[in-house]
């Protein structure tokens, strides 16, 4: 390991330190990944022999130690607990990936079967090998892919249970939190708008193509296409930009 460059050095230390496992497996998987850190832990945890390095006794531990003590569920305070634990505020997005990991159905609940086996194909059974996980967890809404798959757990995970869209509020709060890490410099005039002209919940399949239309569509409208087969609220807002000046000729106003 000696010729290995420092940032590969440093990447099999932490593989290692998480995984439990030896240099030779830490070099394997992440020479197989290209190097990325994300990528050798998939590539671990998937093969059969990763669950021999998870102490299953230690994540019925954890579990116990953030359960409701009324309810066979992690709930708001033993999240929040867990976050203090973690030194993650509980509002930062990482929860959410962290969520998206244990196939959460609900915001700010946990069930034994969510927590655990989240824990378990993460490769994590103790709060140090959590803590350490995180930074390569946030790094993953920076992966396309990853991010479009997060974006659209996020729907049904923020919305109230039995209910078929997402309050307003909690749609703008998603948006902002969201496209904070990928930057979409409409998001301020695509909630304002909503709040002007909408007010009302918002529906998966709206949720769904904003993104789309964030990625396909420059902030400036020049290739935006009024025929294409965008929802209504999509196209509103486009009317809405325009007739406020928000965007002329194709370009941008300077303040957005």
């Amino acid at each position: 390991m000696n010729k290995l460059g420092r940032g590969h050095r440093d990447k099999v230390h932490q593989f290692m330190t998480i995984t439990g496992t030896g240099e030779k497996v830490a070099l394997t998987a992440l020479k197989a990944s290209d190097w990325h850190l994300d990528g050798a832990f998939d590539i671990f945890y998937r093969q059969p022999h990763a669950k021999s390095f998870i102490d299953v006794k230690h994540l019925d531990e954890l579990y116990s130690r953030y359960k409701d003590p009324y309810a066979d569920m992690i709930m708001a305070d033993g999240i929040s607990n867990l976050c203090n634990d973690l030194q993650v505020d509980p509002q930062d997005i990482v929860m959410l990936v962290v969520s998206w990991h244990m196939k959460a159905a609900t915001m700010c609940e946990f069930s034994k079967q969510e927590f655990v086996g989240g824990l378990q194909s993460l490769g994590i059974d103790s709060l140090e090998k959590f803590r350490e996980r995180i930074p390569s967890m946030r790094s993953e809404l920076k992966e396309e892919q990853k991010f479009k798959e997060i974006y659209n757990f996020a729907f049904g995970w923020a919305k109230e249970k039995g209910q078929k869209s997402l309050a307003l509020d909690t749609a703008i709060g998603m948006w902002q939190l969201l496209f904070e890490e990928n930057q979409w410099p409409l998001v301020d005039n695509w909630c304002q708008f909503l709040q002007a002209r909408h007010n009302k919940a918002i529906s998966r399949d709206t949720w769904s193509q904003l993104l789309e239309f964030a990625r396909s569509v420059d902030p400036a409208l020049s290739n935006y296409d009024a025929d294409g087969a965008w929802p209504y609220l999509i196209d509103e807002f486009v009317e809405y930009l325009t007739e406020n000046g928000l965007i002329q000729k194709g370009r941008m106003k300077e303040w957005l």
